[in-house]
């Protein structure tokens, strides 16, 4: 992998179950969102409701796993969700499933039909490698209020991905900087998928198999790696 990827020992501590699996892809084609993509979120919004069959996102053993680790470094899981589970309240609700980009609506269904937080980074916008650590508070998250610019900083001891140039997502994989996000002009991306005890590794990673193969139905000719599951207990 060009881009190295850092779990710090807290968190290894504090998620022991923590699993990622990294999807790196070069010569993507992205552009506003078309009928394909999203017809995409459409179907994986029935896959969740098949997958649920009645209960609600937050009761499903891998969500209720999340909720606890939020917890643990002193988030409010009911508040501040991560970006599976907030997606799939966004799926099962009348207004739906966002639609944003080509590239995102892929990783966004992938994460909903899964129930698995996904992210994905611009490549070329990322400044050295990425850390997942426990925040000291002053780092700077950089995002958007009000249509503008501001910085934030987050809580001391936040688990939060970040680069040489400060943090790119806070409260795990709850909110990401505007810095980083997949733009209609992005064609390197990282995408990382994010799992927890009881999620079986084979399962995250039949989920990065599946979002390989819609990159390159929707970027043919896309060179795409699918990196072995890294294990916070390895």
């Amino acid at each position: 992998m060009t881009l190295t990827l850092t779990v710090s020992d807290e968190v290894r501590a504090l998620a022991p179950g923590f699993t990622h699996v990294a999807v790196e892809a070069y010569e993507l084609t992205n552009g506003p969102t078309t009928e394909a993509s999203s017809a995409l979120l459409d179907d994986a919004a029935r896959r969740l409701a098949a997958r649920l069959d009645g209960r609600a996102p937050h009761e499903d053993p891998h969500m209720a796993a999340w909720r606890e680790v939020y917890t643990a470094f002193g988030s409010k899981p009911s508040r501040t969700r991560n970006s599976a589970e907030a997606l799939a309240k966004r799926a099962l609700s009348d207004a739906g499933l966002p639609r944003v980009n080509v590239l995102v609506d892929v990783y966004n269904a992938i994460s909903v039909a899964h129930l698995i937080p996904v992210g994905g980074e611009d490549l070329d916008l990322i400044q050295g490698g990425m850390r997942l650590v426990r925040a000291t508070g002053d780092e700077d998250f950089v995002t958007v209020a009000g249509g503008e610019e501001t910085v934030e900083h987050p809580g001391a001891g936040e688990v939060v991905w970040c680069d040489e140039a400060g943090v790119t997502c806070r409260r795990w994989n709850w909110r990401q900087g505007p810095r980083t996000r997949l733009t209609e002009g992005t064609v390197s991306g990282l995408f990382l998928l994010e799992s927890l005890a009881p999620m079986p590794v084979a399962e995250a990673e039949a989920a990065a198999a599946e979002l390989a193969e819609l990159l390159e139905k929707f970027s043919p000719g896309a060179r795409i790696t699918v990196h072995a599951p890294h294990s916070a207990a390895v």
